[in-house]
């Protein structure tokens, strides 16, 4: 019987990567609202954060008690800059932001063209996970994780807390984790295979009728 619930899909950095070979190709790319086109081709962000919040919006409207994260884009002037972390509580705080210095001057956590600002996520997501551990097999809490993914996982007290935050008998996660691509990461391949865990497919196809069947869910692993 699942106890927790994930979204899984195309990571928002993938965009990233039509970026780079837009550099390379000049013109073979046009950009339209958001998304990008190369020939028949539309690119755009699957939505598992959109549908992480509007799940998130219906258990609160119902009562349920929510706590936890999810990750927003930032941008200026129409252009991504980079990510920033919001718990439910409202409370936000740097993610990561672009950076065009290479210079390897201090440690530094990268993704792509990304620099994580490993001790802001922190501050921000350790406290609320760690708070999170304290419901009843009566009264489940819902514990939200947008997402565990290659910035998030820089941070081995972050996979502590997730971990435990997994086995605590009073906690349902709801959360998002990427598509394999590339080097697997341990977390995200630990949960996928766990048998208490429900995974959704979640698609451009299926993005806009998948809601209730994630609430649904959602609820089954509340009893």
């Amino acid at each position: 019987m699942a106890r927790h619930v994930f979204l899984t899909g195309p990571p928002a950095l993938l965009r990233d990567v039509l970026l780079k070979q837009q550099r390379r190709e000049e013109g073979s790319f046009v950009r339209t609202e958001g998304a990008w086109k190369m020939a028949n081709i539309h690119i755009e962000g699957i939505g598992k954060t959109t549908l992480i919040q509007k799940v998130t919006q219906a258990l609160r409207s119902s009562d349920v008690p929510v706590d936890g994260f999810y990750t927003e884009e930032v941008k200026e002037g129409g252009r991504r800059r980079g990510f920033d972390v919001v718990t439910i509580s409202g409370k936000r705080g740097p993610l990561s932001r672009v950076s065009s210095d290479s210079s390897a001057s201090r440690r530094e956590y990268r993704v792509g063209q990304y620099v994580v600002d490993l001790a802001s996520f922190e501050q921000l997501v350790l406290p609320v996970l760690r708070n999170v551990n304290h419901g009843s097999d009566t009264e489940k809490k819902i514990c939200i994780i947008d997402e565990i993914g290659k910035m998030e996982l820089f941070s081995q007290a972050f996979i502590r807390a997730v971990r435990e935050t997994l086995t605590d008998p009073g906690t349902v996660v709801l959360g998002t984790i990427p598509v394999p691509k590339g080097k697997p990461l341990d977390l995200v391949e630990e949960i996928r295979s766990r048998k208490d865990v429900k995974v959704f497919n979640v698609s451009k196809e299926n993005r806009n009728n998948i809601l209730q069947d994630i609430l649904a869910a959602v609820e089954s692993c509340r009893k």
